[in-house]
């Protein structure tokens, strides 16, 4: 059968581009050897033009999602020549990436001798080196303490491995048993991706595979600047702070300013505060990711996602801002700096879509790496652990509860799993009451997970949202901050920094607490039933009931209509 390059083959040729994505991502998941890989999903695939431009990519955590085109574009200015069966890794936040422990790879595709696509994947890996297990401390002060910066190699040639490039990064890490099958994880899943890519290209043609991608990406970016039309021209500012950088106990300030004229739109952060001296800068990549990432989500996030799509959007921010930091400014807790981008840009957007925002989520990355000597084994382990907060409220409903960053939508690290594995008991894991913020939608719940360890462990982490709490919109209140408690209720009770490095010793408690959510729209609005309800099962206290929501009810726990009406009558 011939085929041609028109609207039905090129939405075809697009679905085969995205179910190739997901495919390397779950077999990435099933092949995985850490939980961060195969409970967590920290990871992302793509496939990728010949030019380095974003085809499609896996429906996995977008946070990573403009990491591999402009990762890729800088490979093809370093790497000339490319044979079938090459895997090229690279970590390198300053020319792409997000952070150490974010590696990628790229594995080229050739149909007929020539260069027709590349197929990439993002992992995080369980260690890279450098000054602290696990690699996640907040605190650092320059990317050379924060582990191993690999540049463009050849981890495979031609489909061998290079033993050199697999001993040397070996003889960086902590536990390179689990980390090299996770790379060879990676290494599988490219070349499995590669054999489908070059079906595809076989069943269509490459003339007909070629047409099909540039209109997908002329569809994508039509269809954002459809949506840039219709809004008004104008100019719109969001604020969020980040709580500190690890270091200096000040905050961080990120501005995001927004500006629409016709079917484009421009974004710059004049007024964000330069780069730090913690480890909370946003590589140019993420910070980008940061402000794609929101778009999408505004414009339509079941669109095709790929380069056309970031066509219309320029954004552009000095050097030597929190959010375009010059090297060696440390980047590990860069996600910190990430979320408040998509916080701001969201607050900032509200003034003129405000149907398709939501309020302010936990806005933070809660991660925590956890490195000691298993005392049965006496061999050493080290698990991440990345939990989740409370989601904005949205018109029209509640905010989700317990979920993970905007950017990450991660998995949580099952109970079982972390037991299992690591010499930890998790003793409490619960949504956390009045923790979302009141409104006519209310603001989704944050967690608590408390962690007793069994052992000593070097205990290192990044967080955020500990003085600043998530903003409601539109008349919704703030949600809840977290905090970070170690032996909580004893004599030894001690609150914790949200960055940083700590020794934990075997039969100590952590609690983890992560913030909530802001609320949407004035919480006397919220139907009384769906407060009766929320109280009932204990989402909400009878105190925030009657307090925030302005809801009375009788002996039986019914709503008292009357007493509810006259008392927020008062109110307004």
């Amino acid at each position: 059968m011939k085929y041609k390059a028109d609207a039905v083959t090129m939405q075809v040729i697009r679905y085969g581009l995205e179910a190739v994505a997901d495919d390397m991502g779950y077999n990435l998941v099933r092949m995985g050897r850490t939980t961060i890989v195969k409970e967590i999903m920290d990871i992302n695939c793509g496939v990728l033009d010949a030019r380095g431009g974003i085809l499609a990519q896996a429906h996995l955590c977008p946070l990573m999602m403009f990491s591999l085109p402009t990762t890729a574009v800088n490979m093809l200015d370093r790497i000339k020549k490319f044979d079938e069966g090459d895997v090229i890794i690279c970590n390198d936040p300053y020319l792409g990436g997000q952070h150490l422990l974010d590696v990628q790879f790229f594995s080229p595709v050739f149909v007929d001798d020539e260069l027709v696509a590349f197929v990439a994947n993002i992992a995080h890996q369980l260690d890279m080196g450098g000054a602290v297990p696990g690699g996640v401390a907040g605190g650092l002060t320059e990317i050379y303490q924060e582990g191993l910066r690999i540049p463009f190699v050849k981890l495979y040639c031609k489909g061998e491995e290079d033993p050199q490039i697999f001993d040397m990064i070996s003889s960086n890490i902590r536990i390179p048993e689990k980390t090299m099958e996770d790379f060879r994880a990676q290494a599988a899943t490219t070349m499995v991706g590669v054999k489908r890519i070059k079906a595809l290209v076989n069943k269509y043609g490459l003339d007909v595979f070629r047409k099909c991608t540039s209109m997908l990406m002329d569809y994508s970016e039509n269809m954002v600047r459809r949506f840039l039309t219709s809004l008004p021209d104008g100019d719109y500012t969001g604020v969020d702070y980040l709580d500190d950088d690890g270091c200096e106990d000040k905050p961080v300030r990120v501005q995001v300013n927004v500006h629409t004229r016709g079917d484009s739109m421009k974004v710059d952060f004049d007024g964000s505060d330069s780069q730090t001296t913690g480890n909370v800068n946003s590589p140019w990549a993420c910070t980008q990711g940061g402000v794609f990432y929101t778009m999408v989500g505004i414009i339509d996030p079941g669109m095709a996602l790929n380069s056309g799509a970031f066509r219309p959007i320029e954004v552009e921010s000095r050097e030597g801002l929190v959010t375009n930091p010059l090297p060696p400014a440390g980047v590990t807790a860069r996600s910190q700096t990430m979320t408040k981008i998509v916080e701001a840009m969201l607050k900032a957007m509200s003034e003129v879509v405000p149907d398709r925002v939501v309020a302010g989520s936990h806005g933070q990355a809660c991660t925590s790496s956890f490195s000691g000597i298993h005392p049965e084994t006496g061999k050493r382990f080290s698990y991440i652990e990345i939990q989740g907060g409370g989601a904005g409220a949205r018109p029209g409903k509640d905010g989700p509860d317990g979920q993970d960053l905007h950017l990450g939508r991660f998995m949580n690290t099952p109970v079982e799993a972390a037991e299992i594995e690591n010499p930890v008991m998790i003793e409490r894991y619960e949504f956390i009451p009045d923790s979302g913020g009141p409104g006519k939608y209310r603001g989704g719940l944050s967690l608590r997970r408390d962690i007793r360890f069994l052992a000593d462990v070097t205990w290192a982490r990044y967080s955020d949202r500990q003085k600043f709490k998530p903003l409601g919109l539109f008349g919704g209140m703030e949600g809840s901050m977290g905090s970070l408690i170690m032996n909580p209720d004893t004599r030894e009770q001690k609150r914790c920094k949200s960055k940083g490095v700590d020794q934990i010793k075997a039969g100590d408690l952590l609690s983890i607490r992560l913030p909530g959510s802001g609320g949407y729209g004035s919480p006397i609005k919220r139907d009384p039933e769906a407060v009766r309800w929320d109280v009932i099962n204990g989402k909400i206290s009878m105190e925030s009931a009657r307090k925030d929501y302005r809801v009375v009810f009788d002996e039986e726990m019914g709503v008292d209509m009357e007493a509810t009406g006259t008392l927020r009558a008062k109110t307004t």
